[in-house]
């Protein structure tokens, strides 16, 4: 996602991703995060400028979202978007402060309903890139059809104040 895009998003839009985007949880997104901060990304292939991040694990069950509130998940937001991701992709609320990250740095947080079967239908490649040994939670890259999310927080503002 470019500046652009993100700058014209509010909370409550309704989204359709189609392309390439990571994947991560609880137990590589931490990882994600250490190789941002210690420079090792490229070495890995990964390029977050831009890029979208499903909280979600690769199974052969499908693909759905896990909650974004995990402490593991929810602290990598911040240092992720200040890495380049510009959207952020699972399912339930998050709290003041990483709204608030994300608004500082220009990225947006989407809910996406858990309907593991139908995203399992638009997910039309998929490659483990990052930490094979992690099984359903190594870090992937998906190329997604018509992957449709509600923003739930964007310019400080999320969907879920309003409850």
């Amino acid at each position: 996602m470019i500046e652009e895009a993100v700058d014209r998003l509010h909370a409550g839009d309704v989204v359709t991703l189609t392309g390439y985007i990571y994947t991560g949880r609880d137990a590589v997104l931490p990882r994600i995060v250490a190789a941002a901060e210690n420079g090792t990304l490229q070495t890995l292939g990964i390029d977050l400028r831009g890029a979208v991040i499903f909280h979600t694990a690769v199974s052969p069950a499908g693909v759905g979202p896990t909650s974004s509130n995990k402490v593991e998940i929810e602290s990598t937001i911040e240092p992720l978007s200040k890495a380049g991701v510009k959207l952020h992709l699972g399912k339930g609320a998050i709290s003041r402060d990483t709204v608030e990250a994300l608004r500082k740095y220009n990225a947006v947080y989407a809910v996406i309903p858990p309907v593991t079967a139908l995203l399992g239908s638009q997910t039309v490649e998929q490659e483990v890139i990052a930490f094979p040994e992690l099984g359903m939670e190594a870090m992937n890259r998906l190329k997604v059809v018509k992957y449709q999310a509600i923003i739930g927080a964007a310019k400080g503002i999320s969907i879920y104040d309003r409850l």
